[in-house]
């Protein structure tokens, strides 16, 4: 399938030089994309829905001057079609003094391996998975959806390089609900097979019967563990308004290379290679991981090859389609702390004891992959999460954030709501549910020297609303997160 895509893409530039002569520069990407969603409400599923499709993206610079457009007809005519509305566009834009050349031609990566029954899964197959969320919910509300999704892309351009990709992947997010109150559960995975419905149906469901009956605590700062669902919101923002070579040179981020911006403990790197990624960005350019921020200290942001040739360090293969208007963002980061020392089986940067020990008749425990782990029960669902807990004297347990909202992109301050269960804890154990916090928070503040108290030693993978992007998001110990009312202030 790459193969064919990679034909068309041959085919777009011969039409370039053809049409606008050899010195017209010309890249394109041609993306051959497989998207199922099976959505479920109300315990059953009410919708499969799926979509396939070919996009054709052209960028082309000729007479000094700059112009890209897309289209989704390949025929012959269709991709004429494209190639002379773009040209034309060209000849009406300004001058582009600060074109940055094509990629030249140079190696790319290989591709991850990509697991072909996930990119051709049936809906049977999710609704499966589906299935035992719902029966592991134990007769609470459930709702949802399994996706999987497949992309074959291939790139050319007129200085003869090229590259060519297949990925895979599957996500699934689900909440179960009782008497008001939620719980959740979400993981992205490269092979459905991996993707257990009844491990997190159970998790959602232990969630949702600890939430009920919250009581209300009054705004002011906390100690808080924030589990990876939450961290992901954390990493989503740091992607989009931090490590953004574009806001970066707008003087818009916060993000200052060579100064110790957080907390020693925290490493932050973007890797799309450790998953179901393209081994290339939009512009050709080989993607790699790139560490950002390395034991606190910001070493680099996100570049396309205009970005990065105004910055003078070149690409970092952050291109997109969007990256012209958002600017090039980091799409996979993963979040780490410094490497266990003694025993592997214990938390990195965690207070000494743990919750197994203190609670062994409590919650289960376990990543939510399916490993074979108790039932869980209660809101401490895993290990890694439940021996930060154990360390705080008292604070708050967070589930999820969301409507998250800038309110300044320089110190990068967040407002936005919590959801899906937050919990006291007192003494290093859970002890009543909480109404939902409305919170204004500068998530580099928060992560910054000195701020953190502890780090998961085992990241969860979660999925974006957007195919292709996800978080390794472990919990995280912060010593302190600013509430400023209830959810409805």
């Amino acid at each position: 399938m790459s193969e064919d895509v990679l034909g068309l893409a041959d085919q777009v530039v011969d039409l370039v030089r053809r049409l606008a002569g050899p010195q017209a520069e010309a890249e394109v990407v041609v993306t051959r994309a497989d998207l199922a969603l099976t959505r479920f409400a109300n315990s059953f599923v009410h919708q499969n829905v799926a979509e396939s499709g070919v996009s054709v993206r052209l960028r082309v610079h000729a007479d000094g001057r700059t112009a890209a457009g897309g289209g989704s007809v390949v025929t012959p005519e269709g991709l004429a079609a494209l190639v002379e509305r773009v040209l034309a566009a060209a000849r009406l834009c300004p001058p582009d003094p600060a074109w940055p050349g094509l990629t030249p031609r140079s190696p790319v990566p290989a591709a991850p391996a990509w697991d072909e029954a996930t990119a051709f899964a049936e809906p049977g197959e999710r609704a499966e998975r589906v299935r035992a969320f719902v029966d592991a919910v134990g007769g609470l509300e459930a709702a949802g959806y399994c996706r999987t999704g497949y992309r074959a892309a291939a790139f050319a351009n007129s200085t003869g390089h090229s590259a060519q990709g297949v990925a895979a992947a599957a996500a699934m997010d689900g909440i179960a609900r009782t008497g008001g109150a939620d719980g959740v559960a979400r993981l992205h995975v490269d092979r459905l097979a991996d993707l257990d419905g009844a491990a997190l149906g159970a998790r959602a469901a232990a969630k949702a019967r600890a939430a009920v009956d919250p009581v209300e605590l009054p705004p002011g700062r906390y100690e808080v563990v924030l589990e990876p669902a939450a961290v992901a919101d954390l990493l989503h923002n740091f992607a989009m308004w931090g490590f953004n070579g574009k806001r970066h040179a707008e003087r818009q981020s916060f993000a200052e290379p060579g100064v110790a911006q957080f907390d020693p403990v925290v490493t932050l790197v973007d890797d799309p290679l450790a998953g179901s990624g393209l081994p290339f960005d939009v512009e050709g350019t080989g993607r790699r991981a790139l560490t950002l921020v390395d034991a606190g200290t910001t070493v680099a942001v996100a570049h396309d090859r205009r970005s990065g040739a105004a910055a003078g360090v070149g690409s970092t293969g952050h291109a997109s389609a969007e990256a012209a208007t958002f600017g090039p963002m980091p799409a996979n980061l993963r979040l780490s702390g410094p490497a266990p020392a003694g025993d592997a089986g214990a938390p990195a940067h965690a207070p000494a004891g743990g919750y197994r020990a203190q609670h062994a008749a409590g919650a289960g425990h376990g990543d939510g992959a399916g490993h074979g782990s108790p039932a869980p029960a209660g809101p401490l669902v895993d290990d890694a999460t439940a021996d930060l807990v154990a360390g705080m004297e008292r604070g708050l347990l967070v589930s999820d954030l969301w409507y998250t909202r800038v309110l300044d992109t320089k110190s990068l301050v967040i407002t936005g709501l919590t959801r899906n269960g937050v919990w006291l804890v007192e003494g290093g154990v859970p002890v009543r549910a909480v109404q939902n916090f409305r919170f204004t928070e500068s998530y580099p503040r928060a992560l910054g020297p000195g701020a953190v108290l502890g780090i998961g030693r085992r990241a969860v993978r979660q999925p974006d609303r957007f195919d292709g992007v996800w978080w390794d998001a472990p919990a995280l110990r912060l010593a302190s997160w600013n509430f400023t009312g209830g959810a409805s202030g």
